[in-house]
């Protein structure tokens, strides 16, 4: 049976994460925070059968201890995603763990370049710091989650407004997965015996035009199209916002968009006809909790 240990289980992805393996019959160890480990997170994730150990990814202490696998779902800046992934690694090296899937969970970042994405950006240094390892590093690409599409953060779609926007012709296809879904993959893919390089997967592609059509067919609620500009419209947004920022959450929720309705960071090939036990919900599917 092999073992896996998730860093940054009790965040919105991890425990899904954490679950979906437990469902797949592995045995799971949560990294937790000292500070986190008293958390209703864990404290469920402990009830369903996960092993919770105490520790940081700079001192993980006996977590890595007999793991075959580590999977990576934490959050945070450089500190975290760089130098916190990186001496993780370092240990998983020390342990004999065979695999790596680091916190990337995104739209292709291996298609963009320096400055596109500043997220992105240190998830691609994370990698560059990866390198020679002799432990498997194997991303998961999942293009944008449902739920952050449909929040405010990157002020698409106002439910309150009753209003769509987006930049672009609105014809680009975009990739879609759920939070539950991308674990699901996820799990698919730390149990999967022999996988090398990026997996891409999708829940939905669609473009801006049909991700408006399939909010409004599955929420039965009327959202105005509003066209905010053209992609290039969008840049000249982003730098205005970056010149006046006080952090990059000022300007990065457009700066995921840009690279989605451009094409940059589309997912391709997809593989989800290797995983065809899992059958992601679409955004119709997912609007139903819209419905009024």
């Amino acid at each position: 049976m092999t073992k896996v240990l998730v860093a940054g289980a009790t965040g919105m992805l991890g425990s899904e994460i954490a679950a979906s393996l437990l469902r797949r019959g592995a045995r799971v160890r949560a990294l937790v925070r000292p500070e986190s480990a008293g958390a209703e997170a864990a404290r469920t994730l402990k009830e369903h059968g996960a092993e919770i150990v105490q520790g940081t990814l700079d001192r993980p202490g006996r977590a890595l201890e007999g793991v075959d696998v580590v999977v990576s779902a934490v959050q945070g800046g450089p500190a975290v995603v760089v130098d916190g992934q990186l001496a993780l690694l370092r240990a998983a090296e020390k342990a004999g763990v065979s695999r790596l899937i680091p916190s990337d969970f995104a739209v292709d970042l291996f298609r963009l370049d320096d400055g596109d994405n500043v997220f992105l950006d240190d998830r691609r240094k994370a990698h560059e710091a990866f390198a020679g390892t002799e432990v498997q590093v194997t991303s998961v690409l999942n293009g944008a989650f449902h739920e952050v599409m449909t929040a405010p953060f990157l002020e698409i779609v106002d439910w309150d407004r009753g209003t769509f926007s987006y930049w672009g012709d609105g014809d680009e296809p975009c990739d879609f997965t759920t939070v539950a879904d991308t674990a699901a993959y996820t799990a698919a893919v730390a149990l999967e015996e022999d996988v090398s390089g990026p997996v891409r997967v999708a829940g939905d592609v669609l473009s801006m035009k049909d991700f408006h059509a399939a909010l409004e067919r599955g929420s039965g609620r009327n959202l105005a199209l509003k066209r905010l500009g053209s992609t290039e419209d969008l840049a000249a947004e982003i730098k205005r916002r970056k010149s006046a920022a006080s952090g990059p959450t000022d300007y990065v929720a457009l700066q995921y968009v840009w690279a989605m309705v451009t094409g940059k960071a589309k997912l391709w090939p997809l593989d989800n006809d290797r995983y065809p036990d899992i059958r992601p919900t679409g955004m119709a599917e997912f609007a139903r909790r819209f419905a009024r």
